[in-house]
C-alpha cells in the first residue's frame, strides 16, 4: 500500500465517539488509543464524546456532527457486538446515505488474524452520511489498532495510492 510522497498530506478533521454504559473519559482506553493514532498520523481531533448504548442519543449526536462543516469523519468505538445493548450499527444505518460494506468485511478479515473466530461477534461497519464518513469500530484497544493500522491509516491518507477516501471527499455530495 504505497504512500506517494510527491502528493500533499491533507489532515482529516475527525470526531471520536465512544459508546459505553460502563466507561467514562478516565477509563476510555480505546478512545484514548484512537485519539493518539489519529493525532500521530497528523489528523485533527475535531471533537470527542462518550455516550451510553442508546440508539436515539447516538443518532442525534451523529446528526449533529454530520451537520458540522468542521467535521469530515466520525469514528465510533464500542457498541458493535451482538448483545441487546449493542446498537451502534443500527444507529449508523439510520443516518447512512450509502453503506461501505467492504470496511466491515476487511476489518473482520484483519481481526481474524489477531483473535481468530471471535471476530464473527463484531458488527463493525462504515457509511457515508451527507458527505461525512462514519466508521464504527468495536470497543477494544486491539480492534481500534487493527482498524486504524490495517485500513484507516491509509484510506484517510490523501497520499495513499491507488486511491483513498480523502480524495473522494469533495465529490461525496454530488448527484
Amino acid at each position: 500500500m504505497p504512500i506517494d510522497d510527491t502528493r500533499t498530506f491533507l489532515p482529516v478533521r475527525i470526531a471520536v465517539l465512544t459508546v459505553s454504559d460502563t466507561r467514562g473519559l478516565a477509563e476510555d482506553r480505546s478512545g484514548d488509543t484512537l485519539v493518539a493514532l489519529l493525532s500521530e498520523a497528523g489528523h485533527v481531533l475535531a471533537d470527542r464524546l462518550i455516550l451510553r448504548d442508546d440508539a436515539e442519543a447516538i443518532v442525534a449526536q451523529l446528526h449533529r456532527w454530520i451537520d458540522d462543516a468542521a467535521i469530515d469523519c466520525i469514528i465510533t468505538t464500542g457498541g458493535t457486538g451482538v448483545t441487546g445493548r449493542d446498537v451502534t450499527p443500527e444507529a449508523v444505518e439510520r443516518v447512512a446515505d450509502k453503506m461501505i460494506p467492504g470496511f466491515g468485511e476487511l476489518f473482520r478479515w484483519l481481526s481474524y488474524q489477531t483473535i481468530g473466530t471471535s471476530t464473527v461477534q463484531s458488527r463493525a461497519c462504515a457509511c457515508v452520511a451527507r458527505g461525512t464518513y462514519i466508521f464504527a469500530l468495536p470497543g477494544s484497544t486491539g480492534a481500534v489498532k487493527d482498524a486504524w493500522n490495517g485500513i484507516l491509516s491509509t484510506q484517510l491518507d490523501s497520499r495513499h495510492r491507488p486511491c483513498n477516501f480523502v480524495e473522494l471527499m469533495p465529490r461525496l455530495l454530488e448527484r
